[in-house]
């Protein structure tokens, strides 16, 4: 017989020791855990309530819930149209010195899945227009390259090339960063190249307009050579490809005020120092288009006047502002940088009237 009086049931613990409650993880509660008292015998331990008592319940915030928010599928925002709308990015660890976490002209990148988007396309979905004009400053540099182009026209050719390589030169670094790709070494030195090509063509050729298709088409053969070499992704390679054959190509044509007459290129250019500060002047659009087109062709009968052409030099003027305001909007389009604007800004209209100075020129001569 057993004199010891009855006593509850104790578990065994093999270690002589009592159960005690966790440590509290610092500046958090613990409120999982209500001990054991009250629940002895097996009881305790049959319940799935009771049980319960001892697991462990985490009631902080993690990683990955403070810095990883879920987005539900019904309001995930459509990847080609989504606004990023402004939050704290998560702190990350300190790269290599110059590197930057998010690329610039793009939004934060997001946790729901969603694609970056440009600045162009946050502009089309909040409803804004990505089209910012030039404005005024390089609208004058514009018009100060034209009244060089036209004064050097009237001295002499190799003059002339003065003002022209430069104009070239803006063309082929303005494309590119119009078209986001910067600095694109490379593509660049090939446009300006092939500029250069087209120029000394024309002086081995007596200013032959063909010594512009023959570059021309070298150059574009040359640019898909170079692209196929290429180790970047397919659709990067034909991106590149079309941006290098454009730049190419304007650098190229702009040589047309090399192959065209003097007095065309000096109507040619005068009207266009005219026409794009008209553009710039704060009006409504199609008043400034049609005002731009007037100052144009009233600035080709004056210039027309002192050269051959006399009044004719107002179709020639108005030719060659309606191609420099194509190549203005241009310019304009995509929600362009302050370096675009004084850029491409600056050369494309003059580029883009190159070859109207020239048939113009030759028809009305």
């Amino acid at each position: 017989m057993n004199d010891q009086p009855n006593r509850p049931h104790q578990p065994y613990d093999p270690y002589g020791q009592q159960p005690q409650a966790p440590q509290a993880w610092p500046g958090q509660g613990y409120q999982g855990y209500q001990g054991h008292q009250g629940h002895q015998g097996h009881q305790g331990y049959e319940d799935p309530q009771a049980a319960q008592q001892y697991t462990q319940q985490w009631q902080g915030q993690t990683w990955e819930t403070q810095n990883h928010q879920a987005v539900p599928p019904a309001q995930a925002p459509d990847p080609e149209t989504a606004i990023l709308t402004p939050q704290s990015p998560p702190q990350r660890p300190a790269g290599p010195a110059g590197a930057d976490a998010s690329a610039a002209g793009y939004g934060p990148a997001t946790v729901g899945g969603n694609t970056r988007v440009t600045d162009a396309q946050r502009a089309r979905a909040e409803g804004r227009s990505p089209v910012i004009e030039p404005g005024m400053q390089p609208a004058a540099l514009t018009a100060l390259l034209g009244l060089l182009l036209a004064g050097a026209a009237a001295v002499g050719t190799y003059a002339l090339l003065v003002p022209l390589v430069v104009l070239q030169a803006v063309t082929a670094a303005g494309w590119f960063r119009l078209n986001g790709m910067w600095p694109a070494r490379q593509g660049i030195a090939l446009g300006f190249a092939g500029a250069l090509a087209a120029d000394a063509a024309l002086l081995a050729s007596g200013r032959s307009p063909a010594a512009i298709l023959g570059t021309l088409g070298v150059w574009v053969l040359l640019a898909l050579v170079l692209q196929l070499r290429s180790h970047a992704d397919p659709d990067e390679r034909m991106y590149g490809l079309m941006a290098t054959v454009a730049a190419s190509a304007l650098a190229i044509v702009a040589g047309g005020y090399l192959a065209a007459a003097a007095d065309a290129v000096t109507v040619g250019a005068v009207a266009v120092a005219v026409a794009v500060p008209a553009r710039a002047l704060p009006l409504p659009t199609p008043a400034s288009v049609v005002v731009s087109l007037l100052a144009a062709a009233g600035a080709g009968i004056a210039a027309g006047q002192v050269t051959d052409l006399g009044t004719s030099g107002a179709l020639l003027g108005a030719g060659a502002a309606a191609c420099a305001l194509i190549g203005h909007r241009v310019a304009s389009y995509d929600y362009p940088s302050r370096f675009v604007h004084f850029t491409a800004g600056v050369a494309l209209p003059l580029a883009a009237a190159a070859p109207a100075v020239y048939v113009l020129g030759r028809a009305l001569a």
